[in-house]
């Protein structure tokens, strides 16, 4: 098992620097000899290293490790999420892979939330940069850690974090176990606990992100519904310029999706046009949202392609001078995803808040009701 997650990262990371070469093809032409040599060298190592090495893994056949049983991994799961202690599932990079029923009522955060984002989003910000480097010491095998936190929503109360080791089976990486427990033994309450006096900035912001859906809810409310794209057109005019320098809307048809709404700066006609003319199943950030109807926030976006590109070929978040974005699917719960809201903010804008995040999923929500709901015209 071992040997194959050792092959299975070194095929990684050879498909990365392949991806590397073919980006290097617009280099001018005089230094095009070295990103050929660099090529070569890479058929080379395929050729003499990762071919044998599969061709020997492949005749070994399975490493007759019995796999764990399905009833003994849902008893697992189970034991999990119904422990009385709240404990949290997490990557190198402290994100949320899973989180028990216990550890949803002692953060005040719905799980479905958490997943996907960093645990430290939900911490003091003092407390992130030792948190996060912890978790990375004991997912490299430097053993148990133990530190004191505290959570963003009750920065008073001590949190006490117990960090341990856990590799998931059949999977490569290590995943790091974290209990929390308040430092004091007793589970923190609002009525116990009292929060602390918010700033004059969190007050201003709060009260413009209450405007914000009050003109939402007022923009639903005096037009027509029924008709996704009208609802989108509405919601994206109250967005615009307010919360976002971009809106683009996508509705999920009977056969795909298709782009109804594409707002912009006004500095910024051409690269409309071209997210306009955008096909949105080029666009992974909208498939994977139409897809699992789950809310992505990213600050300053890694990927130059996790919107795809335009018509010219440039990466739409780098022409857009993307920092920060919010890709909300329009669903209720139960039903389908009607469609797919992304806005951007670019330049010096203000990266997205986890409240500005939580104020969109409630709106999305909202606008899913009115694109459902039946004409009453």
């Amino acid at each position: 098992m071992a040997q194959t997650d050792e092959f299975g990262e070194e095929l990684a990371d050879f498909v990365r620097r392949v991806a590397e070469l073919k980006a290097a093809r617009s280099v001018p032409a005089d230094d095009l000899p070295t990103v050929l040599d660099a090529a070569i060298f890479e058929l080379d190592h395929v050729a003499g290293q990762l071919w044998p090495w599969y061709e020997s893994l492949s005749s070994t056949g399975p490493s007759g490790v019995a796999s764990v049983d399905r009833q003994e991994q849902q008893l697992l799961k189970a034991l999990f999420q119904r422990v009385p202690v709240p404990v949290a599932l997490v990557d190198r990079e402290t994100v949320v892979r899973r989180l028990n029923f216990a550890a949803t009522s002692f953060t005040g955060v719905r799980a479905g939330y958490a997943t996907g984002r960093p645990l430290t989003g939900f911490l003091a910000h003092a407390d992130r940069a030792a948190f996060r480097s912890q978790t990375a010491a004991v997912a490299r095998g430097e053993g148990d850690r133990s530190l004191t936190v505290h959570l963003q929503q009750q920065p008073a109360v001590p949190v006490r974090a117990t960090l341990t080791a856990l590799r998931p089976s059949g999977e490569p990486r290590t995943a790091v176990l974290v209990v929390l427990q308040p430092a004091d033994s007793r589970v923190p309450s609002p009525e116990r606990v009292p929060g602390p006096m918010p700033t004059l900035t969190e007050t201003t912001r709060h009260a413009a992100l209450m405007d914000l859906v009050d003109a939402m809810t007022t923009a639903l409310l005096s037009g027509p519904v029924g008709d996704p794209s009208g609802v989108l057109e509405r919601a994206a005019g109250v967005l615009h310029g307010r919360f976002a320098d971009w809106v683009v809307a996508d509705v999920a048809g009977a056969a795909r999706l298709s782009r109804t709404t594409v707002l912009a700066p006004s500095d910024s006609v051409e690269g409309a046009r071209g997210v306009a003319a955008q096909d949105p199943a080029a666009c992974p950030l909208v498939v994977e949202a139409a897809r699992g109807g789950s809310t992505a926030l990213p600050v300053r976006p890694e990927d130059p392609d996790a919107f795809g590109r335009d018509t010219s070929g440039a990466p739409i978040l780098v022409r857009a001078n993307v920092t920060s974005l919010l890709c909300v699917p329009l669903t209720t719960s139960p039903g389908p995803v009607q469609g797919v809201l992304t806005l951007f903010r670019s330049g010096a804008r203000r990266a997205f808040s986890m409240a500005e995040a939580q104020a969109m999923d409630m709106m999305s929500r909202h606008l899913s009701l009115a694109m459902s709901a039946p004409d009453r015209t």
